[in-house]
């Protein structure tokens, strides 16, 4: 399937294994019902309550923190850890609001700024790679985009049926398309159209089609090759977007930072991958506090070398 619509419900999904889901989805509605103040408290408490029973999360998060800064004290080191497990927490809610809320609330909250970038490029009918990195609110930054313009997602299928149906579901509002992660075909054939396509190249996906290059303090991060192949393919810009919320009361800004056009080192994976690491340290340092710290970034080693973790 090249690629993902919203799907419709089956009577299917009512099915007793999918219970669990569809309970938890239908907290998920309810809360997003609640004021925001009430959803920021209640979040916090949830992240700092989980992690209690998650001590290798808190570990990978903390072992993240030191390689990527080695040169911060442990004082600030323990803040940003605490405030990564509150903002975890909150991720849950935010998510029920990406994919809940009405446009006119999600509007209340949001600040887009940079928004001539993407009618620039529209007016030249050049496509982008809209490069995000995993923020714990990534969810709501798509809702945000979607206010204003339709763009694509790339897409990893649940194994879970009922809750692939309400992903698909919330991640398509506004017009959003999703696109399988294999079909590199049809993502090429859509950006050479002048697509926007959400792209987020922070994580370490496995050794296929990556190669090793710095990520913060870390001189050998598993980096995807991906970019190389979408940007060479395409002749696309690149467009830095990066999620922040600004404080406690709900004030969140998405910022289109200003495209890269003809900027990428083309023909040459490794210096791609060290380009693209270079936009997603700024990225992450717009907010340490809320980006997905929990990920074992590092896990996959250069032969030879022993793991990070």
């Amino acid at each position: 399937m090249s690629k993902y619509t919203a799907p419709t419900f089956s009577i299917a999904l009512l099915h007793p294994k999918y219970w669990g889901v569809l309970v938890i989805v239908s907290i998920s509605y309810l809360c997003s019902l609640l004021p925001y103040s009430i959803q920021i408290r209640m979040g916090k408490t949830l992240g700092r309550i989980a992690i209690g029973f998650m001590k290798k999360r808190r570990s990978t998060i903390e072992r993240n923190l030191e390689l990527c800064f080695p040169e911060m004290d442990d004082a600030e080191r323990e803040l940003l850890v605490k405030q990564n497990i509150e903002n975890t927490g909150l991720a849950l809610f935010e998510t029920g609001m990406a994919w809940f809320w009405s446009e006119a609330r999600v509007a209340r909250h949001m600040k887009v700024e940079g928004l001539e970038h993407i009618e620039r490029l529209k007016a030249e009918g050049r496509g982008a790679l809209l490069v995000a990195v995993h923020s714990l609110n990534l969810e709501l930054g798509g809702r945000a985009f979607g206010l204003y313009n339709s763009g694509m997602g790339v897409y990893r299928p649940n194994n879970n049926p009922c809750f692939d149906y309400f992903q698909l579901k919330g991640r398509s509002r506004g017009g959003h398309t999703l696109i399988h992660r294999k079909n590199v075909k049809f993502m090429l054939e859509a950006l050479n159209d002048g697509a926007f396509m959400w792209y987020a190249p922070d994580h370490d996906y496995g050794r296929r089609r990556s190669t090793f290059a710095p990520l913060f303090a870390v001189e050998n991060a598993c980096t995807t090759t991906g970019t190389s192949i979408l940007v060479e393919g395409s002749d696309c810009a690149i467009v830095p977007i990066v999620m922040v919320r600004n404080d406690d009361n709900g004030h969140y800004t998405l910022t289109i930072k200003e495209p890269l056009i003809d900027q990428f080192p083309k023909g040459d994976e490794n210096a791609g991958a060290r380009f693209i690491n270079k936009i997603v340290e700024a990225s992450i340092m717009d907010a340490p506090s809320q980006y997905m710290w929990l990920h074992r970034r590092f896990k996959n080693r250069p032969d030879g070398e022993s793991s990070l973790y």
